[in-house]
């Protein structure tokens, strides 16, 4: 008879694949064949290429020739412009609320075609307003698409690999989103307890305050706990870390970063040329 400290053989075998083997799935970054295989860090740079030379002009030629040819590019990389206009609809929301107050009370320039009070609509109020919806447009509609569908994760790796920003900044950052999105069940857990006691049927102003005060509370002690657990991997140290993930530049986004120069460039040239450049400091 065999002791009970002998282990019997069961046949079961478990396959473990060498880390060098492993090969995670691709994530569905975005519609845009050409944005999905940007890094993250060339998502989050591009749009502020083409930004920057907007914000030295103000006039319906640089804004009109930047954003057509945005939408022509992002057509040819796979996302129609009806997709873009239906994915971006705040962004026009609030260029259409600027050029509605723009148009109303933007700096009066020839002919006035209407005055009441302190509204004046004139041919002046009616340019900057226009060249206005226009910037907006130019700035915010790629500066949305790019973002769409980036994960967070890949952009914190490609911040720390790619512009050598601090690790505990970073990553610290991208920890705090995560627990962000936990507020609304906390808020809902809370309303929850404090009706079964029988304190969330009183003023709904100081249960909205009171209530506040509790999340505030919890939300303080899960970022001391995940602070503690972020020291206890080595955040807090000077030793130089590994990564899990490489996130690294290739020759697109090189090429996407040509095009970001060229686009707002060729813009403000154009439009310096036909002498429809105006400055902002100028404008409404």
């Amino acid at each position: 008879m065999s002791s009970a400290s002998e282990t019997q053989p069961t046949g079961l075998s478990i396959a473990v694949t060498p880390p060098e083997e492993r090969h995670e799935q691709a994530k569905p970054a975005s519609q845009s064949w050409f944005i999905a295989k940007l890094n993250p860090v060339s998502r989050f740079i591009c749009p502020l290429m083409m930004s920057l030379p907007l914000f030295f002009t103000l006039d319906v030629v640089s804004g009109s020739i930047q954003f057509g040819v945005v939408l022509v590019l992002l057509w040819i990389g796979g996302i129609n412009p009806l997709t873009v206009i239906r994915r971006t609809w705040p962004v026009w929301w609030g260029a259409f609320f600027g050029f509605i107050t723009i148009m109303m009370y933007g700096r009066t320039g020839g002919t006035i075609y209407c005055s009441w009070g302190a509204v004046t609509i004139s041919d002046g109020s009616l340019y900057i307003a226009a060249a206005t919806f226009l910037r907006v447009a130019a700035i915010a509609v790629p500066s949305v698409i790019f973002m769409l569908g980036l994960d967070p994760t890949d952009l914190a790796d490609g911040l720390v690999q790619i512009l050598h920003l601090s690790p505990r900044f970073v990553y610290g950052g991208l920890a705090g989103i995560r627990m962000f999105t936990l507020l609304q069940e906390d808020w809902r857990a809370l309303g929850l307890s404090r009706r079964s006691r029988g304190l969330g049927d009183g003023n709904a102003v100081v249960r909205i305050f009171s209530q506040a005060f509790g999340l505030l509370v919890l939300s303080i002690r899960r970022a001391t706990k995940l602070a503690t657990a972020m020291e206890a991997r080595g955040f807090g140290g000077d030793a130089e870390r590994s990564q899990a993930r490489v996130s690294e530049l290739h020759t697109i986004d090189w090429v996407s970063y040509v095009v970001s120069i060229i686009i707002p460039l060729t813009a403000v040239g154009i439009a310096v040329a036909t002498g429809n450049w105006h400055s902002p400091l100028h404008g409404a």
